[in-house]
């Protein structure tokens, strides 16, 4: 199922909130319906605006390259859903396998692909929650301009949102110039 919103301009931090918790509860009903890991894809978009025809594309991308990835592995998907909404693009698929093993090759995909450090590919297992990258010996995302830890710069707004903006757009600029 797929259902898409018109682009829009910035969203509020109370609109934020509310889509985090819509995705957290259906992720909550999908993994009580199914008892198979989820992936939940986002996308890494800094500043206020969430939704705009760059972060669609980028988001394509990263749906074919999911998709690509469950399909090459033979992993039996249950059910995926894609969202285009005002808060930015969501993604999720209920996958028949061991969670450890879809979280490994989620971020080897995050790590390898250009455009892989924008995307957010969470896995949840039904029985353990989260699985982190951590857990599997993977290192912690880095800040895509200082390469300090992503989280640190983040919380700590180490840099200028307009900069990290601009490495963003253009990450996203250099890889659909490429050809």
């Amino acid at each position: 199922m797929t259902i898409a919103t018109p682009v829009r301009a910035g969203v509020s931090l109370d609109a934020l909130l509310a889509a985090k918790e819509n995705r957290a509860a259906r992720q909550a009903d999908w993994l009580t319906h199914y008892q198979q890991p989820v992936i939940s894809l986002t996308l890494v978009t800094p500043g206020e605006v969430k939704d705009s025809l760059r972060y669609r594309n980028s988001m394509g991308v990263a749906l074919q390259m999911c998709d690509q990835l469950l399909w090459e592995h033979r992993w039996q998907v249950l059910d995926r859903q894609v969202l285009w909404l005002p808060t930015g693009p969501e993604a999720l698929w209920c996958v028949a396998h061991q969670a450890p093993e879809i979280k490994a090759h989620c971020a080897q995909l995050e790590q390898s692909h250009p455009l892989g450090r924008l995307w957010d590919i969470d896995v949840i297992c039904p029985t353990d929650g989260h699985v982190g990258r951590q857990s599997l010996g993977s290192h912690m995302r880095r800040c895509l301009i200082c390469d300090e830890p992503a989280h640190a710069c983040s919380r700590s707004r180490q840099h200028p949102v307009e900069q990290v903006v601009a490495r963003v757009e253009k990450m996203i600029d250099d890889w659909f110039a490429r050809d």
